[in-house]
């Protein structure tokens, strides 16, 4: 009896991968030895980069709020170790939010740590 080699999933498999690498440069979008590795690294770093976008905002956010801060005389440290001291509980990302968008209320949450 001669081998099955199941040419329409083999096919459909391939095929999954190709359209998936539409758009990369050279022989990565249409060699299939190619575009499989380039394929998986690209997951590889896709898995790894949405770990490392969330170190990413929370510098930015840091970065902000000690930009917002500076505005008003005290630093980064000193503004979250008063705003825990007076027990004030508002993420980086809402105080980085105030700090560029609002300086006003800003302004109101650090008279209120002072």
């Amino acid at each position: 009896m001669p081998r099955s080699k199941n040419t329409v999933a083999s096919r459909k498999r391939r095929k999954k991968i190709l359209k998936q690498t539409k758009g990369y440069f050279g022989a990565r979008k249409n060699v299939w030895t190619i575009a499989k590795n380039a394929h998986e690294k690209a997951l590889q770093y896709a898995y790894r980069d949405r770990k490392t976008k969330k170190r990413n905002f929370r510098g930015l956010w840091i970065q902000r709020i000690n930009a917002g801060a500076r505005l008003h005389g005290m630093s980064y440290s000193e503004l979250i170790g008063k705003l825990h001291k007076k027990g004030i509980e508002l993420n980086r990302k809402v105080l980085a939010d105030l700090a560029m968008n609002h300086p006003k209320a800003f302004e109101a949450v650090i008279k209120a740590v002072k």
